[in-house]
Protein backbone atom coordinates (compact mmCIF):
# COMPACT_ATOMS: atom_id res chain seq x y z
CA UNK A 1 0.00 0.00 0.00
CA UNK A 2 1.19 3.61 -0.77
CA UNK A 3 -0.61 5.26 2.56
CA UNK A 4 -0.07 5.46 6.01
CA UNK A 5 -1.15 6.51 9.38
CA UNK A 6 -3.99 6.00 11.50
CA UNK A 7 -5.80 8.95 12.62
CA UNK A 8 -4.97 10.90 9.67
CA UNK A 9 -4.18 9.23 6.19
CA UNK A 10 -1.72 9.93 3.70
CA UNK A 11 -2.00 8.66 0.62
CA UNK A 12 0.82 9.42 -2.42
CA UNK A 13 0.36 8.52 -5.99
CA UNK A 14 2.09 8.52 -8.78
CA UNK A 15 5.21 7.65 -10.68
CA UNK A 16 8.65 9.44 -11.86
CA UNK A 17 8.08 9.59 -15.71
CA UNK A 18 4.11 10.32 -15.76
CA UNK A 19 2.05 13.10 -16.22
CA UNK A 20 2.17 14.11 -12.21
CA UNK A 21 2.42 13.29 -8.66
CA UNK A 22 0.78 13.53 -5.91
CA UNK A 23 -0.87 13.14 -2.05
CA UNK A 24 -4.22 13.32 -0.24
CA UNK A 25 -4.25 14.13 3.20
CA UNK A 26 -7.23 13.39 5.13
CA UNK A 27 -8.04 13.84 8.81
CA UNK A 28 -6.78 17.21 9.56
CA UNK A 29 -8.51 19.43 10.61
CA UNK A 30 -10.33 22.53 9.70
CA UNK A 31 -9.19 26.34 10.79
CA UNK A 32 -5.63 26.02 10.58
CA UNK A 33 -3.30 29.08 8.83
CA UNK A 34 -0.86 27.52 6.26
CA UNK A 35 1.98 30.24 5.20
CA UNK A 36 1.62 29.23 1.80
CA UNK A 37 5.59 30.64 1.01
CA UNK A 38 6.80 28.40 4.41
CA UNK A 39 5.65 25.43 2.20
CA UNK A 40 6.73 26.62 -0.92
CA UNK A 41 10.16 27.20 1.13
CA UNK A 42 10.23 23.27 2.19
CA UNK A 43 9.41 22.29 -1.23
CA UNK A 44 12.80 24.43 -2.97
CA UNK A 45 15.22 22.23 -0.40
CA UNK A 46 13.80 19.30 -1.64
CA UNK A 47 13.51 20.08 -5.14
CA UNK A 48 16.53 19.02 -7.58
CA UNK A 49 18.72 21.10 -9.95
CA UNK A 50 20.01 23.25 -7.34
CA UNK A 51 24.08 22.47 -7.89
CA UNK A 52 26.13 20.05 -8.56
CA UNK A 53 25.65 17.74 -5.52
CA UNK A 54 21.99 16.95 -6.90
CA UNK A 55 20.21 15.47 -10.21
CA UNK A 56 20.65 18.19 -12.69
CA UNK A 57 17.40 17.28 -13.40
CA UNK A 58 15.68 20.87 -13.03
CA UNK A 59 11.78 20.32 -11.32
CA UNK A 60 9.68 23.30 -10.30
CA UNK A 61 7.64 21.25 -7.76
CA UNK A 62 4.81 23.66 -7.53
CA UNK A 63 1.96 21.84 -5.61
CA UNK A 64 -1.27 22.42 -7.84
CA UNK A 65 -3.71 22.41 -4.02
CA UNK A 66 -7.09 21.16 -5.57
CA UNK A 67 -9.02 20.67 -2.42
CA UNK A 68 -8.79 21.06 1.67
CA UNK A 69 -6.97 24.38 1.66
CA UNK A 70 -9.21 27.65 1.21
CA UNK A 71 -8.01 31.13 1.38
CA UNK A 72 -4.95 29.35 2.93
CA UNK A 73 -7.07 27.91 5.67
CA UNK A 74 -7.86 24.10 6.10
CA UNK A 75 -11.45 23.29 5.70
CA UNK A 76 -11.64 19.74 7.21
CA UNK A 77 -11.70 17.91 3.28
CA UNK A 78 -8.99 16.09 2.56
CA UNK A 79 -6.10 18.30 1.19
CA UNK A 80 -5.38 16.72 -2.24
CA UNK A 81 -2.20 18.36 -4.04
CA UNK A 82 -1.17 17.31 -7.37
CA UNK A 83 2.48 18.16 -9.04
CA UNK A 84 3.17 17.73 -12.62
CA UNK A 85 6.64 16.36 -14.19
CA UNK A 86 7.86 18.01 -16.47
CA UNK A 87 11.18 17.47 -16.95
CA UNK A 88 11.59 13.76 -18.17
CA UNK A 89 14.00 11.95 -20.31
CA UNK A 90 12.37 8.36 -20.48
CA UNK A 91 15.01 6.83 -23.15
CA UNK A 92 17.63 6.67 -20.47
CA UNK A 93 15.48 4.07 -18.97
CA UNK A 94 14.44 1.96 -21.66
CA UNK A 95 17.24 -1.11 -21.07
CA UNK A 96 16.30 -1.45 -17.18
CA UNK A 97 13.51 -3.67 -17.59
CA UNK A 98 15.65 -6.37 -18.62
CA UNK A 99 18.95 -5.31 -16.90
CA UNK A 100 18.16 -4.48 -13.55
CA UNK A 101 20.39 -1.98 -11.73
CA UNK A 102 22.49 -3.17 -9.03
CA UNK A 103 21.08 -1.75 -5.96
CA UNK A 104 18.01 -0.87 -7.25
CA UNK A 105 13.92 -1.91 -6.97
CA UNK A 106 14.00 -3.03 -10.82
CA UNK A 107 14.67 -6.78 -10.27
CA UNK A 108 12.59 -6.76 -6.84
CA UNK A 109 9.73 -4.51 -8.72
CA UNK A 110 10.25 -6.75 -12.11
CA UNK A 111 9.33 -9.99 -10.22
CA UNK A 112 6.43 -8.81 -7.78
CA UNK A 113 4.66 -7.31 -10.49
CA UNK A 114 5.11 -9.71 -13.89
CA UNK A 115 7.42 -6.81 -15.32
CA UNK A 116 4.29 -4.37 -15.85
CA UNK A 117 6.03 -1.92 -13.58
CA UNK A 118 6.70 1.22 -14.88
CA UNK A 119 10.34 1.56 -14.83
CA UNK A 120 10.90 5.41 -16.25
CA UNK A 121 12.70 6.75 -13.48
CA UNK A 122 12.55 4.59 -10.65
CA UNK A 123 8.47 4.94 -11.33
CA UNK A 124 6.58 4.76 -7.96
CA UNK A 125 9.66 3.29 -5.86
CA UNK A 126 11.93 7.17 -7.12
CA UNK A 127 13.05 9.57 -4.58
CA UNK A 128 10.67 11.90 -7.35
CA UNK A 129 7.53 10.95 -4.78
CA UNK A 130 9.14 12.46 -2.00
CA UNK A 131 8.14 15.59 -3.14
CA UNK A 132 4.02 15.14 -2.34
CA UNK A 133 5.68 14.14 1.56
CA UNK A 134 7.38 17.15 1.72
CA UNK A 135 4.24 19.21 1.02
CA UNK A 136 1.96 17.38 2.97
CA UNK A 137 4.46 17.61 6.20
CA UNK A 138 5.07 21.07 5.11
CA UNK A 139 1.18 21.62 5.79
CA UNK A 140 1.31 19.15 9.01
CA UNK A 141 4.69 21.04 10.63
CA UNK A 142 3.12 24.27 10.80
CA UNK A 143 0.20 22.89 12.90
CA UNK A 144 2.47 21.13 15.13
CA UNK A 145 4.33 24.12 15.06
CA UNK A 146 0.86 26.43 16.40
CA UNK A 147 0.88 23.54 19.39
CA UNK A 148 4.46 24.16 20.21
CA UNK A 149 6.16 21.47 18.57
CA UNK A 150 9.06 22.19 16.48
CA UNK A 151 10.95 19.70 14.16
CA UNK A 152 14.46 20.37 12.49
CA UNK A 153 17.12 18.33 10.58
CA UNK A 154 20.58 18.66 9.49
CA UNK A 155 23.46 16.80 7.34
CA UNK A 156 25.17 14.62 10.23
CA UNK A 157 27.58 12.88 7.79
CA UNK A 158 28.58 12.89 4.05
CA UNK A 159 30.88 9.60 3.49
CA UNK A 160 33.56 10.36 5.86
CA UNK A 161 33.07 14.34 6.39
CA UNK A 162 30.98 15.20 9.34
CA UNK A 163 29.38 17.64 11.09
CA UNK A 164 28.68 18.44 14.50
CA UNK A 165 25.47 16.61 16.37
CA UNK A 166 22.68 18.61 18.54
CA UNK A 167 22.79 19.22 21.74
CA UNK A 168 21.22 16.53 22.90
CA UNK A 169 19.10 18.39 25.57
CA UNK A 170 19.00 21.86 24.48
CA UNK A 171 18.26 23.18 20.78
CA UNK A 172 17.90 26.53 20.33
CA UNK A 173 14.57 28.36 18.34
CA UNK A 174 17.68 29.93 16.55
CA UNK A 175 19.30 26.89 14.98
CA UNK A 176 15.88 25.33 14.43
CA UNK A 177 14.63 28.47 12.26
CA UNK A 178 18.36 28.47 10.57
CA UNK A 179 18.34 25.06 9.48
CA UNK A 180 14.81 25.10 8.41
CA UNK A 181 15.72 27.63 5.91
CA UNK A 182 19.03 25.95 4.44
CA UNK A 183 19.08 24.18 1.13
CA UNK A 184 22.43 22.80 3.26
CA UNK A 185 21.62 22.27 6.30
CA UNK A 186 24.36 21.89 8.51
CA UNK A 187 25.24 23.21 12.51
CA UNK A 188 28.60 23.91 11.46
CA UNK A 189 29.45 25.90 8.30
CA UNK A 190 33.17 24.14 7.91
CA UNK A 191 31.38 20.61 7.45
CA UNK A 192 29.76 22.28 4.41
CA UNK A 193 32.51 22.53 2.05
CA UNK A 194 34.55 19.09 3.38
CA UNK A 195 30.72 17.49 2.45
CA UNK A 196 30.35 19.10 -0.92
CA UNK A 197 34.13 18.16 -2.03
CA UNK A 198 33.53 14.47 -1.12
CA UNK A 199 30.07 14.80 -3.29
CA UNK A 200 32.07 16.29 -6.04
CA UNK A 201 34.75 13.44 -5.81
CA UNK A 202 32.04 10.71 -6.29
CA UNK A 203 30.31 12.83 -9.09
CA UNK A 204 33.60 13.32 -11.19
CA UNK A 205 34.20 9.37 -10.07
CA UNK A 206 30.54 8.57 -12.08
CA UNK A 207 30.13 7.12 -8.54
CA UNK A 208 28.10 7.89 -5.88
CA UNK A 209 28.47 8.40 -1.93
CA UNK A 210 25.95 7.75 1.06
CA UNK A 211 25.19 10.04 4.67
CA UNK A 212 23.16 10.45 7.65
CA UNK A 213 20.93 12.71 8.34
CA UNK A 214 19.99 13.63 11.76
CA UNK A 215 16.54 14.70 13.17
CA UNK A 216 15.13 16.34 16.33
CA UNK A 217 11.47 16.82 17.27
CA UNK A 218 11.47 19.60 20.41
CA UNK A 219 8.43 20.18 22.52
CA UNK A 220 7.20 17.10 22.56
CA UNK A 221 4.70 16.88 25.51
CA UNK A 222 5.31 13.63 27.94
CA UNK A 223 2.94 10.85 27.21
CA UNK A 224 2.56 10.76 23.57
CA UNK A 225 2.88 6.89 22.43
CA UNK A 226 2.48 3.42 24.14
CA UNK A 227 4.56 0.12 24.60
CA UNK A 228 5.26 -2.57 22.27
CA UNK A 229 3.38 -1.19 18.71
CA UNK A 230 2.48 1.71 19.54
CA UNK A 231 5.48 3.17 20.33
CA UNK A 232 7.05 6.16 19.38
CA UNK A 233 10.07 4.83 17.84
CA UNK A 234 8.12 2.40 16.00
CA UNK A 235 5.87 4.91 14.17
CA UNK A 236 8.58 7.39 13.36
CA UNK A 237 10.87 4.51 11.71
CA UNK A 238 7.79 2.96 9.39
CA UNK A 239 7.69 6.59 8.22
CA UNK A 240 11.50 7.09 8.06
CA UNK A 241 11.62 3.69 6.45
CA UNK A 242 9.34 4.79 3.29
CA UNK A 243 11.80 7.36 2.19
CA UNK A 244 13.74 5.63 -0.90
CA UNK A 245 17.40 5.06 0.24
CA UNK A 246 17.08 4.68 3.94
CA UNK A 247 18.80 2.04 5.24
CA UNK A 248 19.07 2.87 8.98
CA UNK A 249 17.33 4.78 11.64
CA UNK A 250 18.82 4.67 15.30
CA UNK A 251 17.48 6.91 18.16
CA UNK A 252 19.20 8.63 21.48
CA UNK A 253 22.70 7.26 21.39
CA UNK A 254 21.02 4.07 19.07
CA UNK A 255 24.14 1.69 18.76
CA UNK A 256 26.40 3.32 20.70
CA UNK A 257 24.21 2.07 23.76
CA UNK A 258 25.08 -1.16 23.41
CA UNK A 259 28.81 -0.60 24.64
CA UNK A 260 27.66 1.70 27.73
CA UNK A 261 27.43 0.07 30.83
CA UNK A 262 23.87 0.97 32.67
CA UNK A 263 25.59 3.72 34.99
CA UNK A 264 26.51 5.55 31.48
CA UNK A 265 23.63 5.03 29.39
CA UNK A 266 20.95 5.83 31.83
CA UNK A 267 19.49 9.37 32.11
CA UNK A 268 19.12 10.69 35.61
CA UNK A 269 16.18 12.72 36.03
CA UNK A 270 15.94 16.56 38.01
CA UNK A 271 13.81 18.99 38.77
CA UNK A 272 14.23 22.39 36.45
CA UNK A 273 11.76 24.83 37.09
CA UNK A 274 9.17 22.57 38.24
CA UNK A 275 9.60 20.77 35.16
CA UNK A 276 10.88 16.26 35.28
CA UNK A 277 13.76 16.62 32.88
CA UNK A 278 17.26 14.45 32.32
CA UNK A 279 20.16 15.75 32.45
CA UNK A 280 21.48 13.61 29.27
CA UNK A 281 19.51 12.14 26.75
CA UNK A 282 20.76 8.98 25.76
CA UNK A 283 17.29 7.57 25.08
CA UNK A 284 16.35 9.95 22.63
CA UNK A 285 13.43 11.61 24.39
CA UNK A 286 11.72 8.10 24.48
CA UNK A 287 11.28 5.75 27.40
CA UNK A 288 9.23 2.58 26.98
CA UNK A 289 7.87 3.77 23.34
CA UNK A 290 6.53 7.20 25.10
CA UNK A 291 7.69 10.97 25.00
CA UNK A 292 9.34 12.27 28.08
CA UNK A 293 9.31 15.68 27.39
CA UNK A 294 13.09 15.67 26.26
CA UNK A 295 13.85 16.68 21.75
CA UNK A 296 13.47 13.26 20.16
CA UNK A 297 16.15 13.11 18.54
CA UNK A 298 16.83 10.02 15.74
CA UNK A 299 19.28 9.39 12.71
CA UNK A 300 18.04 7.97 9.45
CA UNK A 301 21.82 6.19 7.40
CA UNK A 302 20.82 6.48 3.55
CA UNK A 303 22.91 4.29 0.95
CA UNK A 304 25.08 5.51 -2.06
CA UNK A 305 22.54 6.15 -5.24
CA UNK A 306 22.56 2.95 -6.80
CA UNK A 307 22.43 4.53 -10.22
CA UNK A 308 25.97 5.31 -11.08
CA UNK A 309 27.66 5.38 -15.02
CA UNK A 310 30.41 2.93 -13.71
CA UNK A 311 29.94 -0.38 -15.27
CA UNK A 312 28.40 -2.72 -12.95
CA UNK A 313 27.97 -6.57 -13.32
CA UNK A 314 24.00 -7.48 -13.63
CA UNK A 315 21.87 -9.96 -15.90
CA UNK A 316 19.57 -10.15 -18.78
CA UNK A 317 16.18 -10.72 -17.37
CA UNK A 318 15.19 -11.99 -21.35
CA UNK A 319 17.97 -14.22 -22.46
CA UNK A 320 18.80 -15.07 -18.81
CA UNK A 321 22.87 -14.23 -19.81
CA UNK A 322 24.83 -11.89 -17.61
CA UNK A 323 25.25 -9.29 -18.39
CA UNK A 324 26.99 -5.23 -18.21
CA UNK A 325 25.41 -1.61 -17.57
CA UNK A 326 26.17 1.44 -17.57
CA UNK A 327 23.43 3.68 -16.38
CA UNK A 328 22.51 6.51 -18.32
CA UNK A 329 20.10 9.32 -17.07
CA UNK A 330 20.44 12.06 -14.61
CA UNK A 331 20.87 10.96 -10.83
CA UNK A 332 22.04 12.48 -7.56
CA UNK A 333 25.69 11.97 -7.17
CA UNK A 334 24.43 11.84 -2.98
CA UNK A 335 20.66 12.37 -2.04
CA UNK A 336 21.49 13.51 1.75
CA UNK A 337 21.22 17.24 1.36
CA UNK A 338 18.05 17.30 -0.26
CA UNK A 339 16.64 14.42 1.84
CA UNK A 340 16.28 16.28 4.83
CA UNK A 341 13.70 17.93 4.21
CA UNK A 342 12.06 14.80 3.91
CA UNK A 343 13.39 13.30 7.13
CA UNK A 344 11.65 16.94 8.60
CA UNK A 345 8.40 15.95 6.98
CA UNK A 346 7.96 12.17 7.63
CA UNK A 347 8.78 12.91 10.99
CA UNK A 348 5.85 15.76 11.20
CA UNK A 349 3.60 13.38 9.27
CA UNK A 350 4.45 10.85 11.96
CA UNK A 351 4.40 12.58 15.21
CA UNK A 352 0.86 14.80 14.18
CA UNK A 353 -0.72 10.93 13.71
CA UNK A 354 0.30 9.88 17.25
CA UNK A 355 -0.97 13.18 18.88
Amino acid sequence: MSSFGTKIKLTVFGESHGDGIGVVLDGVPAGYKIDMDKLLLQMARRAPGKDKTSTPRLEKDFPDIKSGILNSTTTGAPIACVIENTNTKSGDYSNLLETPRPGHSDYTAYVKYNGFNDIRGGGHFSGRLTAPIVFAGAILRQILEQKGIKIAAHISSVGSARDESFNPTVISDELINSLNESSFAVISSEAEQSMRDVIEQARKARDSVGGVVECAVVGMPVGVGGPLFDGIEGKLSQAIFAIPAVKGVEFGSGFNSAMLKGSENNDPFEYKNDKVVTTTNNSGGILGGISNGMPIIFRAAFKPTPSIAVEQNTVNLTTKQNAKLVVKGRHDPCVVPRAVSVVEAMAAIAIFDMI
